[in-house]
């Protein structure tokens, strides 16, 4: 009994010294506990591929404030990832195989202790299927998902996805195949991303109906279907295209580059026939034929034209289509048109109208409405070109006239010299050096070069201007050189015949056989330049129709004209 009150009496003295000291405020040092500043960041765990992840740390005996730190290794986005509060989340990322990531939290409170702790999270595959996905055109005209008999059609599987994949391409395997319907698949390789067939023709409507299954890089499949209607033969309406919009000049041609087709063999033979519409009557070169051409009418305003090619199978089905021609009046020309009615193809050049290559010279401007006899001249002349013979008076000449010696251009308003072949000062086989002493781009040229031959003394250009302006050529006293413009304006680029300008108009031009015949300009040429002055004129082949620089010693023929508008 005397042991046990012992016992009591210094088990009593212990707590009581024990609440005197935290009565006083007195506590044991970090170094007198047991207690140390810890964190816990879980457990191991599994989670599904894309699913969310909470993290949730505990931290034990922080001084004050703690901050967390989130990670991941392999790296992973940790939302958030460096706050105050001791929670966190990340969603999990696509995977293939099991996958471990640890995650680590690492903790820091407000006296500057430290710790940290980490788990291993795995992510485990958890494979979507993939979506399978038909894309097909629309058909003009036609419902959605309804074709004619007899087209390509072409159903596009590359838009299939599988959502939850890392992988690319996404989809690994394509398979078609067709369920309903005439048999359309005529490709043995079903296997890739796009389907073509041909749609059948048959005397009634159908469905055809096809399936597409797909399989991503983890195995799993999906499968979708989609059905179209297929019309019958004889609702199978033939296309027409009527061409392209223009623009035109009264009496130029209208391209009417129509086609018409149709993709089911007993619809031909299909009959076209070209209407119009509007304030004027074109003249249409074939009305019942695709592939024509159509003079534009003379108006004196500008007027606006519908066109139509209708067309009709033999099932009696009918469809239209049509342009719009701008008709603008001719303008009141200033330069020549250039005589070419000649049309090229990429191979050959060729008299009739070749829509296939529209824009032509052969196809516009005045040598066009000359051709088809709609071009209004005072004189005339070859193709568009518009002459009146002048005597040697300077008066107008009967265009039968054997005898005159000067033509008036009625488009440009030149009047040109005619060569002679009497030997004389104007004589054809005359040759001259260029010589100008004034605009003679720094060299003044020649004043009677090797080789020139003339009936005048010095065979030169100035000489001869003087010569011809002294005899008062057709009462004229003002001739003058042309400019490279002007003496070009009078070549006759579409003439078969050497050389190359109306002979009708402009007799004793040259001798055809030769392989030049060069006529000087008043114009130097830059080539050529020596000491800042230039050696060369600009001269005109009347055989080729090219222009050159020539040196201005070189024997060269003269054409003068004067005036012009």
């Amino acid at each position: 009994m005397a042991f046990y009150r012992w016992c009591r009496l210094t088990s009593l003295s212990v707590l009581l010294a024990s609440c005197m000291l935290v009565a006083c405020g007195g506590g044991l040092s970090s170094e007198d506990r047991d207690e140390t500043f810890a964190v816990n960041a879980g457990r191991d765990r599994s989670v599904a591929e894309q699913s969310e992840v909470t993290l949730s740390a505990q931290v034990s005996y922080p001084s004050g404030d703690v901050t967390y730190n989130w990670s991941a290794s392999p790296a992973l986005v940790i939302t958030p990832s460096d706050t105050t509060a001791s929670n966190a989340t990340l969603t999990a990322p696509v995977a293939i195989d099991d996958t471990d990531y640890v995650i680590t939290v690492s903790v820091t409170d407000s006296s500057g202790q430290t710790a940290s702790d980490s788990f291993i999270l795995t992510v485990t595959p958890e494979n979507l299927p993939p979506t399978a996905v038909i894309s097909a055109p629309e058909w003009p005209e036609l419902a959605p998902a309804t074709y004619p008999a007899g087209v390509a059609i072409t159903l596009d599987g590359s838009n299939s996805f599988d959502e939850d994949t890392s992988t690319n391409p996404e989809i690994s395997t394509w398979q078609w195949q067709q369920t309903a319907g005439d048999g359309a698949i005529t490709s043995t390789d079903t296997s890739t991303p796009s389907l073509t067939f041909t749609t059948p023709i048959a005397e009634n409507r159908q469905t055809l109906t096809f399936t597409l299954t797909v399989t991503d890089d983890e195995g799993a499949t999906n499968t979708v279907t989609q059905s179209y209607t297929i019309l019958s033969a004889s609702e199978t309406t033939p296309t027409v295209n009527a061409g392209v919009d223009q623009a035109v000049f009264s009496g130029e041609r209208m391209v009417l580059g129509g086609t018409v087709a149709s993709s089911v063999p007993a619809a031909y033979p299909i009959s076209t026939l070209w209407t119009y519409t509007g304030n004027a009557e074109p003249t249409i070169a074939n009305l019942t034929t695709a592939d024509t051409y159509a003079v534009a009418p003379q108006v004196d305003t500008e007027t606006t034209l519908q066109l139509y090619l209708n067309a009709e199978d033999s099932f009696g089905n009918e469809i239209t289509d049509s342009l719009t021609v701008v008709v603008r009046p001719f303008p009141v020309r200033v330069i020549n048109d250039t005589g070419m009615t000649l049309q090229a193809t990429n191979t050959t050049l060729d008299s009739t109208q070749q829509n296939a290559w529209p824009g032509q010279d052969g196809q516009r401007g005045a040598d066009v409405l000359a051709q088809s006899a709609v071009l209004p001249k005072a004189g005339r002349g070859e193709a568009g070109f518009d002459f009146t013979k002048l005597n040697r008076n300077g008066d107008e000449e009967d265009d039968e006239a054997a005898q005159f010696s000067c033509v008036r251009d009625n488009v440009t308003g030149l009047v040109w010299e005619v060569k002679t072949t009497d030997g004389g000062l104007r004589d054809l086989d005359h040759r001259y050096s260029w010589y100008a002493d004034e605009n003679n781009g720094g060299a003044e040229g020649n004043t009677n070069g090797p080789n020139t031959v003339c009936s005048i003394t010095a065979c030169n250009t100035a000489d001869y201007i003087a010569a011809v302006n002294t005899a008062g050529l057709c009462g004229f006293y003002d001739w003058r050189l042309p400019t490279h413009q002007e003496l070009l304006s009078i070549v006759h680029f579409g003439r078969e015949d050497l050389p190359r300008v109306d002979s009708r108009y402009f007799p004793n031009t040259g001798n055809s056989a030769e392989n030049t015949l060069w006529y000087w300009t008043s114009q130097p040429g830059a080539d050529g330049v020596s000491n800042d002055a230039a050696q060369n004129a600009w001269a005109i082949d009347f055989i080729s129709g090219v222009d050159n620089f020539l040196n201005k010693s070189e024997p060269v023929a003269i054409r003068l004209v004067r005036a012009g508008r």
